[in-house]
C-alpha cells in the first residue's frame, strides 16, 4: 500500500473529475476548436457542392442514393469505365501526396 502526497492531486471540481487541459481538447480536435469548427464549415459546404452536383438532396438522402445507383446501373459498364477513369485521374494526385504527408509526419 502506497501513501499519496497529498499535494500532487489533480485539481478537482465540484463533481469530482479532475480538470482537463486544453491541450487535451486540441489534441482531440487536431487544433484549436474554433479553427477546427471554421475547417469543418468550409470542408461541408465543399462537399455539399459536389454532392449537389452528381445530384444528392440532403432532405431525402436515402432516395437520392438510390436515384444515383439507378443512374449509374442504367448507363452499364461505361460507367464502370468512367468511374475507374476518374479514380485514376485523382489517384495519380492523391496517393503521393498522402504518402509525402504520412512520410514527414512518420517521426510524430
Amino acid at each position: 500500500m502506497t501513501m499519496q502526497d497529498p499535494e500532487r492531486r489533480p485539481i478537482q471540481y465540484g463533481d469530482g473529475m479532475p480538470q482537463r487541459s486544453t491541450m487535451d481538447l486540441n489534441r482531440l480536435l487536431g487544433g484549436s476548436p474554433g479553427a477546427v469548427l471554421v475547417r469543418l464549415v468550409l470542408l461541408s459546404v465543399l462537399v455539399g457542392v459536389i454532392l449537389s452536383a452528381i445530384g444528392l438532396d440532403p432532405l431525402n438522402i436515402w432516395h437520392s442514393i438510390e436515384r444515383l445507383i439507378r443512374s449509374v446501373w442504367d448507363m452499364g459498364f461505361d460507367a464502370v469505365l468512367w468511374l475507374w477513369r476518374y479514380f485514376l485521374l485523382g489517384a495519380v494526385l492523391v496517393i503521393p501526396i498522402w504518402l509525402i504527408v504520412r512520410l514527414t509526419k512518420g517521426g510524430r
